[in-house]
């Protein structure tokens, strides 16, 4: 085998070495993104998932409440109309980063959806025999233990976006996101009225 050839073989041996490295490189970082992307879908999905149990809560408690409290329609009515918008929106995590007009809708509709509950609550103080009805009693610790689960979830699926947002913006990572269609993704920034849970423990007097 002559020098050239030679010289040739070994350029090409390193050029091959460096296309593995690059790929292996590439391929890393892309499944890490792709890792990140699903903890985000699947944070997302937990969250709609704590939302749509309170949702499910609210008939059961509405009902509850018409047998002690039929004349309070309007504060009633309210909250049926508020659970009607709040399970209307359809999203799902991928949508977010594509439009995030429709997580401020979702963000709105569940805070007006609190906003109603609280309200319902405070008319719920004027009726100790309801207050005392092991239905009622049940329900109620049902909702206040689905409120929490949704401040824990909120939480945790912005700590995932944190993670993920960091990942797409930090360099060269950010260039094979934007190569490959990996966007920020939108933080769960609820409203004044949504990030107060509605007072729900009557357990002890008035609030």
């Amino acid at each position: 085998m002559g020098k050239g050839m030679k010289i040739f073989l070994g350029i090409l041996a390193v050029f091959l070495i460096l296309i593995f490295i690059a790929y292996s490189s590439i391929k890393g970082t892309y499944n890490s993104l792709v890792a990140l992307d699903e903890g985000v879908n699947g944070s997302w999905s937990q969250v709609q998932n704590v939302y749509q149990r309170r949702a499910d809560l609210i008939p059961n408690l509405v009902e509850t409440i018409k047998g002690y409290a039929s004349h309070e329609k309007e504060t009633l009515e309210a909250v049926i109309q508020a659970r009607a918008s709040a399970t209307k929106p359809q999203i799902n995590a991928g949508n977010l980063a594509q439009n995030p007009q429709l997580f401020q809708q979702f963000e709105k509709a569940q805070g007006a959806l609190s906003s109603a509950l609280s309200r319902l609550m405070v008319v719920v103080e004027r009726y100790p025999d309801l207050k005392a009805n092991t239905n009622f009693a049940r329900l109620q610790d049902e909702l206040a233990g689905t409120e929490n689960r949704i401040t824990v979830e909120r939480r945790r699926f912005n700590e995932t976006v944190q993670g993920f947002n960091q990942k797409v913006r930090t360099f060269p990572t950010n260039i094979l996101a934007g190569m490959f269609g990996f966007q920020q993704r939108q933080y769960f920034q609820a409203s004044e009225a949504a990030q107060e849970a509605p007072k729900i423990d009557f357990s002890g007097g008035s609030n």
